[in-house]
């Protein structure tokens, strides 16, 4: 049995070596980089920084109205520095009463927001996340009220975490371990609006998404509705089940370096959208997990017809057969997040 197992191992690897070497390539054009949205890309190393942002960059609110930072040309590499959700009302030695004076005012500083030059409503915004890095610490809360059992978990609750950028699990208690993988919680432009929206749910613009599938290596891509489109990116989380029910992940600083490109001519987008090298994936927000689940089947129906030439019929069926739902976050009232995923290798890109 060991000998079989050995001698497989051995043909298996020779055959990778064959076909790494003697395989046939493909290669891509350039000029064709605003190709929409079928990209399938290798992990590349993390660019250099042509801009920096710091946790001071903020604002918390999504309006037309916030000035930018900074005016930066498509194709721009982006290093942000990201304050913790609670806007450094906590620190690491916090314990439970810092919860009692915890202002939801500046709940959510976004770093920046970014304008991007030729960008214009009915464009698509590229954004690349080459780069999630923890820093030293974060914080999980129950605060009394918010949550998705908020009428049976009354009491206060605060747990911090100490971290650092080469962890890849951290210590939940003397047993259990939470495996870490940081992504921003809020990532959005700006609506095309002068009233000073909350960050706390999720909109067409994208905003407090919460999806822990939007992780580094992932490109997001999200619909222009204002010139220049204003994108901001905060709230990061060092871990998060997919629903924080809670109304909580482990909320922390980090630093990210972002790619952001402006896309136009290809199709147009109502929600954002993202990918993987593994799949493609749409979202839609709502007040209900089925209207935002059945909003999310209609877009990967849209996707399907529009970037891989199906009928309607053959689209729907094909998301009942190989499309997954996924319930982001179910907390962000008064608006849910629903993504459905569907695997490149069953697309064949």
């Amino acid at each position: 049995m060991k000998k079989r197992c050995v001698n497989t191992i051995a043909t298996t690897l020779l055959l990778i070596t064959f076909l790494c070497c003697e395989g046939p390539t493909s290669s891509s054009d350039p000029a064709h980089t605003e190709t929409f949205p079928t990209e399938k890309t290798s992990t590349p190393a993390v660019p250099e920084p042509q801009f920096t942002l710091t946790k001071d960059q903020t604002h918390n609110r999504f309006s037309k109205t916030i000035p930018p930072v900074i005016t930066v040309p498509s194709g721009s590499i982006i290093e942000v520095f990201t304050e913790d959700a609670s806007d450094e009302q906590f620190n690491a030695e916090s314990d439970v009463s810092a919860l009692t004076t915890l202002s939801f005012d500046p709940i959510h500083p976004l770093t920046g927001p970014v304008f991007v030059e030729g960008a214009e409503p009915g464009d698509v915004l590229k954004v690349k996340l080459h780069k999630i890095e923890l820093m030293d610490w974060g914080w999980t809360a129950i605060a009394p009220g918010f949550g998705f059992l908020a009428d049976e978990f009354k009491e206060p609750y605060l747990k911090t975490f100490r971290l650092n950028k080469d962890m890849e699990s951290v210590p939940f208690n003397e047993k259990i371990k939470i495996p870490l993988n940081p992504f921003p919680g809020v990532m959005g432009v700006a609506p095309d609006t002068e009233e000073l929206l909350s960050t706390i749910p999720p909109r067409a613009n994208g905003g407090n998404m919460d999806d822990p599938h939007i992780t580094e290596g992932t490109t997001v891509y999200f619909p222009v509705l204002v010139e220049g489109a204003l994108f901001s990116i905060g709230d990061a989380h060092a871990a998060q089940g997919l629903g924080e029910v809670c109304g909580t992940a482990i909320e922390a600083p980090m630093r990210i370096i972002y790619e952001i490109e402006v896309l136009k001519g290809g199709r147009s987008i109502r929600e954002p959208e993202y990918e993987t090298d593994d799949y493609y994936a749409v979202t839609a927000f709502a007040k209900t997990i089925d209207a935002a689940a059945r909003k999310a089947v209609r877009y990967m129906v849209d996707y399907l017809v529009s970037e891989h030439q199906l009928s309607r019929n053959d689209a729907y069926a094909l998301c009942s057969l190989a499309g997954d739902l996924k319930i982001a976050e179910v907390v962000d009232v008064p608006n849910m997040l629903v993504a459905m995923h569907i695997s490149k290798e069953v697309l064949g890109i």
